[in-house]
């Protein structure tokens, strides 16, 4: 199918280009003047007054749509990329947490399976691995008696069962073991991440050494300024602002980090360096009050409200239930611009995970995943692959 992407605002590097958009088997052909002659072959698609950008790109994304990527139903995976794609989510990182071996080995065939089924529009660009090598005292919403240290036979037959599929792990460098794990991690090309954690900075610095250079869910179970004999002792948040090449995500839904700290990160850390991710659970894209996290046959029960996921106690965040779109409306509100924010949920989380693929920019020969949305980032149509895949 050829496409003319006719009358949008083009969000480029940078860059806003009021331009047209050409297409053709499934590959953006070029960027051409909108009063520019084309070839009667490519069809139009009017996109007066809106803003064109690259299809949001979520590298922590738990489920959505009623699923979760832990759930033993073989449709999980499809229902829960139809609801990120109605937000505008063209390419995922489907997350598994912390669960016994042989739930991790199940979810890893239900990805291998998914990335075979034709009715799953979205890409998906490999697994992330929340846990379960973690610190108890930051164990957030993933359940203690899943918590463990780095087992080598283990993660080394995870692996093996995914067919070099995990592509991100999320893990606490200061258990035991972790040194060895990122040596293997490194070895195999899964990109290093700190998560639930109560590393101190020292830890930090060891570990950017060992190749840990991203921090999942910044803010949300990270070890910050504690006191050690009186003296104060800085953790992973003061690190990740320290360490210059240290990336970081947020998960920009106004909830997990309010606007003032939304602020606060793109103040001081390089947009380049800033991934948006949802990190949503299953009731994203629902409209309900009560949902749970994990798969069915282990639930956590958690509740719904105030536009996030809480545990059933009210006493910590569960996980997001936004879509992408309302990251990069957040974040704009935020104070940071359009064209940046885009970034963060386009370009930026392609290049920190060290993914292979032609996506996250316009740009000639990238794949044509598109976003058109108004000023508001109310999604108007998803381009997946070439193919109009969601029309407001």
């Amino acid at each position: 199918m050829k496409y003319r992407i006719s009358g949008g605002n083009l969000i480029l590097h940078g860059t806003v280009e009021a331009a047209d958009l050409l297409i053709r088997d499934g590959v953006i052909d070029g960027i051409v003047a909108r009063d520019a002659a084309v070839s009667s072959e490519y069809r139009t698609l009017a996109c007066d007054g809106y803003y064109v950008s690259p299809g949001f790109v979520d590298i922590h994304q738990h489920g959505g749509g009623g699923s979760d990527y832990m759930d033993r139903d073989p449709d999980a995976f499809f229902r829960a990329t139809e609801a990120h794609l109605r937000g505008g989510t063209t390419a995922c990182l489907p997350t598994l947490l912390s669960s016994s071996g042989d739930a991790l080995r199940d979810a890893i065939e239900r990805y291998k399976a998914a990335t075979k089924d034709g009715r799953i529009r979205a890409h998906l660009l490999g697994l992330h691995v929340e846990g379960p090598y973690i610190s108890p005292l930051q164990a957030g919403a993933q359940k203690p008696e899943h918590i463990r240290a780095f087992d080598r036979e283990e993660y080394l037959s995870l692996f093996e069962a995914s067919e070099g599929l995990i592509r991100r792990w999320s893990v606490a460098p200061e258990v035991d073991g972790a040194e060895e794990f990122a040596a293997f991690a490194r070895k195999n090309g899964i990109t290093l991440s700190i998560a639930h954690s109560n590393a101190d900075f020292d830890t930090v610095c060891r570990a950017y050494e060992w190749g840990f250079h991203h921090v999942t869910h910044f803010y949300s179970c990270i070890s910050t300024i504690t006191r050690r004999d009186g003296f104060r002792i800085p953790g992973i948040l003061e690190a990740a602002y320290f360490l210059d090449g240290m990336n970081v995500e947020v998960i920009a839904d106004g909830c997990h980090l309010p606007r003032t700290l939304l602020a606060y990160v793109a103040k001081f850390k390089s947009h380049d360096r800033i991934a948006l991710v949802t990190d949503a659970m299953r009731a994203a894209g629902e409209d309900v009050t009560e949902s749970f996290l994990g798969g069915v046959d282990d639930p956590l029960p958690v509740r719904v409200e105030d536009g996030v996921a809480k545990l059933w106690d009210r006493s910590a965040f569960a996980g997001s239930v936004a879509t992408a779109d309302r990251l990069v409306r957040t974040m704009t509100e935020s104070g940071v611009p359009l064209v940046d924010a885009v970034a963060m949920m386009t370009r930026v989380p392609i290049e920190t995970m060290g993914l292979s693929v032609k996506k996250g920019l316009l740009a000639e020969g990238y794949d044509a995943d598109l976003c058109v949305f108004d000023e508001r980032i109310g999604i108007k149509k998803v381009i997946c692959g070439g193919e109009l895949v969601v029309e407001a």
